[in-house]
């Protein structure tokens, strides 16, 4: 992936500024991820439920840190597509996410795909700024309890 250095000067507002980077390393995995038709969201979705699952909604919900509404809405695509199937017994009230095989192999695919935009920020960023970002994201997601 080809990308030329661009100085952007940053806003005043925080805020602002985690949001386009955000917005920017989204963009990165989403163009890794293209050849696999999934977006990085849509990945780690059935990353978390490959090694959860089965998994409740509610478990999903608190491991990936996304509320239950959001998460139903990226889920009901998932499973649209034929990716992840509710094994729960009928009138369960719990339901229980599970990968099917066209999941597994989706994932699969994709899985090298997300190694390379991992690497790509790595060597972009360079090993120890990352490690900064790293520590920084964390104390700013400890902000809120």
């Amino acid at each position: 992936m080809d990308r030329k250095i661009y100085k952007k000067k940053p806003s005043a507002c925080n805020c602002l500024n985690l949001r386009r980077a955000s917005q920017s390393i989204t963009q990165v995995y989403d163009e890794f991820l293209e050849p696999s038709g999934l977006k990085i969201s849509q990945y780690s979705l059935l990353k978390h439920i490959k090694y959860m699952g089965p998994v409740s909604v509610s478990d999903l919900a608190l491991k990936i840190r996304l509320d239950r509404t959001t998460l139903v809405r990226n889920l009901k695509s998932m499973e649209e597509r034929g990716f992840i199937i509710d094994i729960s017994a009928n009138g369960a009230r719990n339901r229980q996410l599970k990968l099917t095989d066209a999941g597994l192999e989706t994932f699969e695919k994709a899985e090298q795909r997300w190694s390379e935009a991992q690497d790509y920020i790595e060597h972009y960023l360079g090993k120890d700024y990352m490690e900064t970002l790293t520590v920084l994201l964390s104390k700013i997601e400890a902000l809120v309890p």
